[in-house]
């Protein structure tokens, strides 16, 4: 929230009035939606009687767009502007009939309270060439004096719920390059990208999914980077901001080699959530998987991304299903695992035969099950058939019919 809680707006020489201030019901909110209430109360501290024509309350909210005139251009200077939020209050005026409400020296304090509108509100926002900006303001109106005011700036967010199915859906990107140039050419170079949804929030580690195969002659270098881009609209003119906001590199691959991406991670940074729904100004984002070519045009594939404000729920949301294969040797279950597990050690390189036959129990054959009154898939768990292994023991229990005589040294 921009301003202190005590921010004041002091007086002349007069002294009649020490301070003005405006502070919100709850401090520690960091932003507002909207359809909600808005609370505080504006405190004015007077050293003497002072006269005032009314204190009111204003709360504004718009977004601007706006350029100059291109250096030994001819076009002239372009502005728009797009008003969401207007609010006007009477917080102290005189009664009917009198012109001057006096006010005795000491703290005096005015509630106030507005909703904001049920109609979306856009997030806000500050820009190269824009602002989208909501603020609440406390004028004092007096006689022969200039009116004063406090301001505090009023953060608003647009929520974007990533659990949309629109934002479930996987992306998926494929391209291929010819390195070279007419008959020099010296192989293709291929770049599948995945994503398992379109919609993250801030803070979120995006896995990306990627196979690069590098059939030309040269060493290319795989990276992955989110980008913002800033879309401002102005007398029917446009300007583009883009920034990249976030960046891994991949390992080198050599002439021939190709490299798998399996859940390489990207952390999303403290960003501003897309805007998608103001005309003049507009915040997207996308995650693009790239290669650096040396002495040739890069590859690149750019999947589009959403930034949104209510996190993702986990796979009992999600409608659409990932299940599907990315490439043939890709299956469903190694996009849940960053890296492949090493196989656990062969039961029978602990236990010996003798041993597995003493302790396995008669294991009850499962029922005969047709029809639809069976249990699903995965819902009934069998107890395990194995017993652990035996507790370590300095005594070999199967020592070998033949003892070893060869000296066995260590190097420490």
């Amino acid at each position: 929230m921009g301003g202190e809680a005590g921010s004041a707006a002091a007086v002349g020489s007069e002294g009649r009035v020490k301070s003005l201030g405006l502070v919100f019901e709850d401090e520690r909110k960091g932003c507002y939606s909207s359809g909600e209430t808005v609370a505080g109360h504006v405190l004015l501290e007077a050293a003497e009687p002072v006269a005032l024509r009314a204190l009111r309350l204003e709360a504004h909210g718009r977004a601007t767009a706006a350029w100059g005139p291109s250096p030994g251009a001819a076009s002239p200077a372009a502005a728009s502007e797009v008003e969401y939020l207007n609010v006007r209050l009477s917080l102290r005026e005189p009664p009917a009939g009198e012109g001057i409400l006096l006010l005795q020296p000491g703290k005096h304090e005015f509630p106030f309270s507005f909703q904001l509108p049920s109609e979306p509100l856009v997030t806000s926002f500050t820009g190269k060439y824009g602002s989208i900006q909501y603020c609440v303001r406390a004028v004092l109106e007096r006689p022969k004096v200039p009116d004063q005011s406090v301001k505090r700036e009023l953060q608003v967010v647009s929520h974007i719920d990533v659990n949309a199915p629109a934002l479930l859906t996987p992306v998926l990107k494929t391209q291929e390059k010819m390195v070279g140039c007419w008959f020099f050419t010296s192989g293709p170079v291929s770049l599948s990208a995945k994503i398992e949804r379109k919609g993250y929030c801030n803070g979120e580690a995006i896995p990306i999914y990627a196979e690069i195969e590098n059939c030309s002659s040269r060493l290319i270098v795989p990276k992955a980077a989110i980008f913002q881009t800033q879309t401002y609209l102005a007398s029917g003119r446009t300007k583009t901001v883009r920034h990249m906001v976030a960046n891994v590199r991949g390992n080198h691959i050599a002439s021939g080699g190709t490299d798998t991406w399996n859940g390489k991670t990207l952390k999303i940074p403290p960003v501003t959530p897309s805007i998608l729904d103001c005309c003049i100004i507009r915040v997207d984002y996308s995650l693009a998987v790239y290669i650096h070519i040396p002495g040739a045009k890069k590859l690149m594939l750019e999947l589009p991304l959403v930034i949104g404000t209510i996190p993702y729920h986990g796979f009992g949301s999600r409608n659409s299903s990932i299940a599907s294969q990315f490439s043939v040797d890709m299956s469903w279950l190694t996009l849940t695992l960053p890296e492949q597990p090493e196989a656990p050690p062969n039961y029978a390189d602990v236990v010996s035969e003798e041993e597995f036959s003493r302790h396995v129990p008669p294991y009850p054959q499962p029922p005969n099950c047709e029809g639809e009154a069976c249990c699903p898939m995965f819902a009934c768990i069998q107890e395990f058939r194995f017993q652990p292994p035996p507790l370590y023991s300095e005594v070999d229990p199967h020592p070998p019919d033949v003892e070893e005589t060869q000296p066995v040294s260590f190097i420490l």
